[in-house]
């Protein structure tokens, strides 16, 4: 019985399925790394990572307390504990409250500055999955979640948040946009059914060309980041190997199939991987 609830819980938070940790995780790295220029203080990247985790986790539980007469129409969700009864909607929210507030109290380990970053943090986590009732763009305001983390990430690293450091931050907003409109290309059939709004049905046939022009814009931006930080050659050789993804995904997402859209959408772990990796290798080569 203890291990089947356990299953049930992890279910929720999405433990099992570590793509959302991965995709908040690499802004984080990439801006505790530059912020440090290496090495993050040990605290520091400690509380970050468990953060992550912890956040991304939250928030699973408030998506499917927000969806939970939706999930059921879905196919890809209707299995959520959730969606199936497995877990009250009770039991939900007290999820999202009890790992925010653990959260916050790690949190409360560093700087006056970044605790104050982490209020919007926390509201943002926990209003993302309402806002797909009101507008076609939530996969921004989701980038906008993620991306908080930056901000965050140099308050605690350096003490301040620094003009160039926001060049990440859209970034991220970009990146996610991109990469969430993948993922609503997979649901956009059972989101048209259910009246849920989505980037991939704003977008309609020009899904593709606008997934495009974000992802060029993406790396446009972090190009303009390395500058700014006056990172090495390494760094512009992983953005070169983002690239490379990025095409890979444009392929994958060619005929729209949810399937392969998916798989688009989780490719996207490597993009974030060898940004990161460029910028330990520049850090390495001053």
């Amino acid at each position: 019985m203890i291990k089947q609830r356990l299953a049930e819980y992890i279910q929720l938070t999405r433990l099992d399925r570590p793509i959302g940790i991965y995709l908040v995780l690499w802004p984080t790295l990439w801006g505790l790394w530059v912020a440090a220029g290496g090495v993050p203080q040990p605290l520091v990247l400690g509380v970050f990572i468990a953060g992550v985790v912890l956040m991304r986790s939250a928030g699973c539980a408030i998506n499917d307390y927000a969806d939970r007469h939706i999930d059921g129409h879905v196919a890809r969700t209707r299995g959520r504990p959730l969606a199936r009864g497995a877990i009250s909607s009770r039991e939900a929210v007290a999820v999202f409250v009890v790992l925010s507030l653990i959260a916050f109290l790690l949190v409360l380990q560093l700087n006056r500055l970044t605790i104050l970053l982490s209020i919007p943090a926390v509201f943002l986590a926990g209003s993302y999955p309402f806002v797909k009732r009101f507008t076609h763009l939530p996969q921004a305001y989701l980038g906008v979640a993620f991306g908080w983390a930056v901000p965050m990430a140099f308050a605690a690293q350096s003490g301040t948040v620094p003009q160039a450091s926001w060049l990440l931050f859209f970034a991220t907003v970009l990146w996610a946009l991109a990469y969430d409109t993948m993922y609503a290309i997979a649901d956009r059939e059972d989101d048209l059914k259910i009246g849920v709004k989505s980037s991939a049905i704003l977008f309609g046939r020009f899904d593709r060309l606008a997934i495009g022009v974000m992802q060029l814009l993406v790396l446009a931006v972090l190009w303009l980041a390395g500058l700014s930080f006056a990172l090495h050659w390494p760094y512009y050789l992983g953005l070169l190997l983002a690239g490379g993804f990025s095409l890979y995904q444009q392929y994958l997402i060619r005929g729209r199939d949810p399937q392969l859209s998916f798989r688009a959408f989780l490719n996207n772990h490597y993009f974030g991987l060898v940004v990161f990796l460029g910028i330990v290798a520049s850090q390495l080569v001053e």
